[in-house]
């Protein structure tokens, strides 16, 4: 089963009504999904979905990996697959394969498994290597909780692993969500 535009749709639907501050900002993204053929496809450009995981210990920390191609630190995550059966699925996936943390080890937190924490558009260089264009990224960043689980990176794509503070995630935004995030479940 593949990945529908309407599942797509109602998600960033979902995330705005969440997140109404965010509405302006994605609509674009809402035509882009609309007036696509394929917004799943890695080679859709200039834009295409991606899935990323924000795995949280119980020390409130998040799992981070050091990207090959990009060169920089990271949440585990990347392309969604045909055989994927939906955007969480697509998203545990490539935690799986990144970092060889398996399903029963990454749980979302109540409320969380049908709504990202973020949704993060990001513009990715050129790679001639593979033939591709710059394009963009629109990310669908999932949160899991997890008490240490083995890491192993796959080294193709992941050069290392690290639990870092939230405080160290790549925007202000997804730093601010996590961290609130993770002060409120660390409180229970």
């Amino acid at each position: 089963m593949t990945i529908t535009k309407a599942e797509i749709k109602a998600t960033i639907e979902r995330y705005i009504n969440r997140n109404p501050d965010e509405g302006t900002e994605l609509l674009p993204l809402l035509t882009t999904v609309e007036d696509s053929k394929n917004v799943c496809s890695r080679y859709s450009f200039p834009l295409h979905i991606t899935c990323g995981a924000a795995v949280i210990n119980d020390c409130g920390d998040v799992l981070m990996i050091h990207h090959r191609a990009l060169d920089k630190w990271m949440l585990p995550g990347g392309h969604i697959e045909p055989g994927d059966l939906n955007l969480i699925s697509a998203c545990l996936r490539e935690l799986r394969e990144e970092t060889d943390v398996r399903d029963e080890a990454a749980f979302s937190p109540i409320g969380m498994d049908m709504v990202p924490i973020d949704i993060d558009i990001h513009r990715i260089p050129e790679n001639p290597a593979k033939g591709e264009p710059a394009h963009w990224h629109a990310d669908m960043r999932y949160v899991f909780k997890t008490t240490y689980p083995v890491v192993n990176v796959q080294l193709e794509e992941v050069s290392a692993h690290a639990w870092h503070s939230p405080l160290n995630l790549h925007t202000p935004r997804l730093v601010r969500k996590v961290t609130l995030l993770t002060e409120t479940e660390l409180s229970r």
